[in-house]
């Protein structure tokens, strides 16, 4: 071995979350390597990073400015689409009605891969090497790693390497996973009607058909389909599959004229217990999976990382003992838990066709329609959870007080 490195944290994964948890972690001063080759710059997905997710990386030293080509979403739509007995009525989430300018911002990819890897490439206290790791050895006050011609050691390791983390194998962490029946058409479209910054999730039979606001008259769009029909959507010409998306659409935009550029990804649902073990801090898809509903998986991460850095920080003589993964894992559990089994069993409601499910879901959605302050817990709490019960309970304080 050409080079051994000797690091505080290593971060395996230079995806989004791996190179947030960099980020953040050189910013509270630990020394961090950073292992993964660059995203790929082909990527034509596009990320919905909530408020909360953004003001974390503006803590980071990053802002709207770092990324251009993303469009403010200001609303949040569902629209039952589903040709069942048991249809959902259509419920409207707007940002105003809970005192907010905008819920977030749709970003690129391509664009947010960009800014963090500008804003990783010149922290001092990061290295950066762009080989995977390819090896991993536990030791009791040590995790090592082999990334190239090089050994690198390190008090703690966050996993951020994916959905088939090397790292949370060799630290003999426990998933379960159920590769899905569906998978997910994205690309991006121009169609003649404004969006006014209006993000509509048609759910149908196969999954959520999600149009996304873009800067202009413009939209990015997540087609869940069986995976069969998804590869035959891939195969059209662009004006038959503009007229399919239109259609899909019910023609809210008007005409649509697509862009280049497609892919087609597989989903499925992937929960890693415990979250840490044996000096790996498991961060992103290493942990969790989801399918593509409500805009969480991506802010789940970045609290994955805003919960390790914080964990580090609390341990700094020793980030990754046995003591500072416990707390980390305690942390994370209650988060991952409640939004995975949401967007599960959402999901999931969308494939059955077990009539108490529709009804089920159908009932909850015209709840929140209905009822105000139940609609704006749950728009308080899709941003970050918690913030929905601290507004509600406070009100209650507010009031008992008068």
């Amino acid at each position: 071995m050409a080079d051994r490195i000797e690091t505080e944290v290593l971060v395996a994964g230079a995806g989004p979350v791996g190179m947030i948890a960099a980020l953040a972690l050189a910013g509270r001063g630990f020394h961090v390597t950073l292992a993964g080759p660059p995203p790929s710059a082909e990527d034509r997905r596009t990320t919905a990073l909530m408020a909360p997710s953004l003001t974390y990386l503006g803590s980071l030293g990053l802002t709207d400015a770092d990324f251009a080509g993303a469009a403010p979403l200001v609303t949040m739509r569902i629209v039952d689409a589903t040709r069942r007995l048991v249809r959902a009525p259509t419920v409207s989430f707007r940002a105003a009605e809970i005192g907010e300018a905008r819920f977030g911002l749709n970003i690129p990819n391509a664009v947010l891969n960009a800014a963090l890897g500008k804003a990783v490439t010149s922290h001092p206290q990061i290295t950066r090497i762009e080989h995977p790791v390819t090896d991993w050895n536990m030791g009791s006050d040590r995790v090592e790693a082999v990334v190239g011609d090089t050994r690198i050691a390190a008090r703690l390791a966050v996993a951020a390497d994916g959905r088939n983390s090397a790292a949370r194998t060799a630290a003999g962490i426990r998933t379960h996973r159920r590769e899905l029946p569906q998978a997910a058409l994205v690309l991006s479209f121009a169609h003649e009607r404004g969006h006014g910054g209006c993000s509509t999730e048609f759910h149908t039979e196969n999954g959520p058909f999600t149009q996304v606001p873009l800067p202009g008259d413009r939209s990015s769009l997540v087609w869940v389909a069986k995976p069969e029909n998804a590869r035959e959507l891939l195969g059209l010409d662009d004006a038959e599959l503009a007229l399919r998306i239109e259609a899909q659409m019910q023609s809210i935009l008007g005409k649509v004229t697509l862009e280049p550029g497609r892919q087609v990804y597989p989903l499925a649902e992937i929960s890693a217990s415990p979250v840490a073990r044996s000096r790996i801090a498991l961060v992103g898809e290493a942990a969790h999976v989801i399918p593509p509903i409500g805009a969480q998986g991506l802010n789940l991460g970045v609290r994955d990382a805003e919960d390790i850095v914080g964990t580090a920080a609390a341990f700094r003589d020793d980030p990754g003992s046995d003591t500072a993964l416990a707390a980390y894992a305690r942390k994370r559990l209650g988060d991952i838990a409640a939004r995975s089994g949401l967007v599960n069993l959402l999901n999931r409601s969308l494939l059955s066709s077990f009539l108490p499910a529709q009804l089920a879901r159908s009932a909850g959605l015209a709840a929140m329609r209905d009822i105000a302050p139940l609609r704006n817990l749950a728009m308080r709490e899709g941003l970050r959870p918690g913030s929905g019960f601290s507004s509600l309970f406070s009100r209650s304080r507010e009031e008992v007080g008068r």
